[in-house]
C-alpha cells in the first residue's frame, strides 16, 4: 500500500508534552467497527465496564533505560566533537548498538566520554570505544564497565528517551523517569515506553480484577526503531527494526484457555500485539515464544489471536498506524482519527487512548 494513504495533518497543539494525573483520567475513544461504526467518548478509568468478565488484557512489561547518552568524542589530536547517542540493542554484557549523531564525525577505533560534560574528572562520566559503524547512523560501542556496572554507569550518565516530537520542545526532567515508566515495567531493555500502558492504575487494575478481567504479562523490548519514519513510498519497501521477546509457557497456557471459554484478548499497546501474533499459530494457539521480531502488520493482515486492542493515536505515516488500520480497517481508522483530531484529543506518547473493539 502506499504510505501517504496513512498521512493525515495533526494541529502541534494536540500532541501531549506531558501525561494527565492520576493516569486513567485519560480520554478513551471506543471504536466498534462494523456496517455502521461506532465512536464513543469515554475515560480510561470506564474500562472495567467496556470489557467483559472473562476478558483478559494483555500487557508489556518492559522497563525503559536511560538510554540517551551525551558525550565527547576524545582523540589525541584535534578538539572534541560533541555526541549524542541512543542505545537500542545490547549485544553482550559490555556492548551495545546504538544511533548516533553526527555519526560521520566518528571512526572505527574513536573513544567517547558520556556525561562529566566532557571534564577531565572521571566521577559520573561513563567511556566507550567504536567498535563499529553500519548505515543510517548506527555504530556499535564497547564500554569499559561490563554488567551490573554498567547498567549502573548507564542509569547515572543517560537520559529518558522522550520521543524525538516531545524533545524537541522541551528537555527531560526528573519527573519523566516516573511518567515514562508504566505500573508493569520490570525487565529492563526498552529504549522507549509501551506507552498504552502508561494510563493504568493500580486502583484501575484492582477494578479489572473484581470484574473478572485478568491481566497478563509478556516482555517485549521496544527499540529505537519504532521512532524511525516510513522512507519508502510504498509499505512493501519498509524494512521493521528486529525487537526482542518473549511469552512464557504460564502465559501461553492462561490466555489460550482465557481464548476457548469464549473471553477476548485485549491487548494494551501495539508491543503486545505484535508480540502475540508472533507468538500464534496459524490455527490460532499461542505457545511459549522467546527470541526476536520484525513482523510489519498492515492492512491485509489475518490477526490470528488477539480480539481487541488498547493503544495510543500514532504519528502519520508511522507503521504503527498501519498496524490500527490492519486491525480495524482502513477506512475506520479513519474515521476514529478525524473525530479524535475535532474533539481535541490528546496524541501520541503522552496522550489519550482509544479501545479498539472490532
Amino acid at each position: 500500500m502506499r504510505v501517504d494513504l496513512f498521512d493525515f495533518e495533526l494541529p502541534p497543539e494536540r500532541i501531549a508534552l506531558r501525561p494527565v494525573s492520576p493516569r486513567d483520567a485519560a480520554r478513551l475513544l471506543v471504536v466498534r467497527p462494523g456496517a455502521q461504526p461506532e465512536l464513543t467518548d469515554a475515560q480510561v478509568h470506564d474500562l472495567p465496564d467496556l470489557l467483559n468478565p472473562g476478558d483478559a488484557l494483555v500487557v508489556n512489561d518492559t522497563r525503559v533505560v536511560p538510554a540517551r547518552l551525551n558525550g565527547v568524542r576524545r582523540r589525541e589530536i584535534g578538539e572534541g566533537v560533541r555526541v549524542e547517542a541512543m542505545l537500542h540493542k545490547r549485544i553482550s554484557a559490555d556492548t551495545w548498538l546504538a544511533l548516533a549523531r553526527p555519526a560521520k564525525r566518528l571512526a572505527i577505533g574513536d573513544r567517547i566520554r558520556f556525561g562529566g560534560e566532557g571534564d577531565a574528572c572521571l566521577l559520573g562520566t561513563l567511556d566507550a570505544t567504536v567498535d563499529e559503524k553500519g548505515e543510517g547512523g548506527e555504530i556499535r560501542l564497547r564500554f569499559d564497565f561490563t554488567g551490573a556496572a554498567l547498567d549502573e554507569a548507564v542509569a547515572t550518565v543517560g537520559h529518558i528517551p522522550l520521543p524525538p516530537y516531545i524533545a524537541a520542545r522541551r528537555p527531560d526532567d526528573a519527573q519523566d523517569r516516573a511518567d515514562y515508566q508504566t505500573m508493569f515495567a520490570h525487565e529492563e531493555g526498552s529504549v522507549a515506553a509501551p506507552t498504552a500502558g502508561l494510563h493504568f492504575t493500580p486502583e484501575l487494575v484492582t477494578r479489572l480484577e473484581a470484574r473478572g478481567i485478568a491481566t497478563h504479562r509478556v516482555t517485549l523490548h521496544v527499540g529505537a526503531g519504532t521512532f524511525l519514519p516510513v522512507k519508502s513510498d510504498d509499505t512493501s519497501g519498509h524494512r521493521m527494526h528486529a525487537e526482542w521477546g518473549e511469552v512464557s509457557a504460564e502465559a501461553a497456557t492462561a490466555l489460550n484457555t482465557v481464548k476457548a471459554a469464549g473471553g477476548r484478548i485485549v491487548t494494551v499497546g501495539t508491543t503486545a500485539t505484535r508480540l502475540l501474533e508472533s507468538a500464534a499459530s496459524d490455527d490460532g494457539q499461542l505457545t511459549a515464544w522467546r527470541g526476536e521480531t520484525d513482523i510489519f502488520i498492515t492492512p491485509g493482515y489475518r490477526f490470528r489471536f488477539i480480539g481487541g486492542m488498547l493503544t495510543n493515536f500514532h504519528l502519520p505515516r508511522s507503521t504503527l498506524v498501519m498496524l490500527v488500520a490492519a486491525f480495524i480497517g482502513h477506512d475506520v481508522q479513519k474515521l476514529a482519527y478525524a473525530h479524535a483530531i475535532a474533539s481535541d484529543y490528546r496524541f501520541y506518547s503522552y496522550g489519550d487512548a482509544c479501545l479498539l473493539l472490532p
